[in-house]
């Protein structure tokens, strides 16, 4: 099964992009299943190495790179 994820929010805004790549990240953890991730607009901001994250918020860039071993990142 394949699934796409269009993520156009940047990292630290609101919640979209952290939920889109936590959802991503439990799904490229599964057998027979391929995760492609698209990065437009903001959300090629959670492509940036060496981010400043603000406190209480989860490293998107961190995440990103579980995803990039086990699927696709497009931007």
């Amino acid at each position: 099964m394949n699934y796409l994820f269009i993520i156009n929010n940047g990292p630290y805004g609101d919640e979209r992009p952290y939920n889109a790549l936590r959802l991503a990240m439990n799904l490229a953890k599964r057998e027979g299943i391929h995760v492609r991730l698209f990065l437009m607009g903001d959300g090629v901001q959670c492509a940036v190495a060496c981010q400043d994250t603000p406190q209480g918020y989860y490293n998107v860039a961190l995440m990103l790179q579980s995803i990039v071993r086990r699927g696709e990142v497009a931007t």
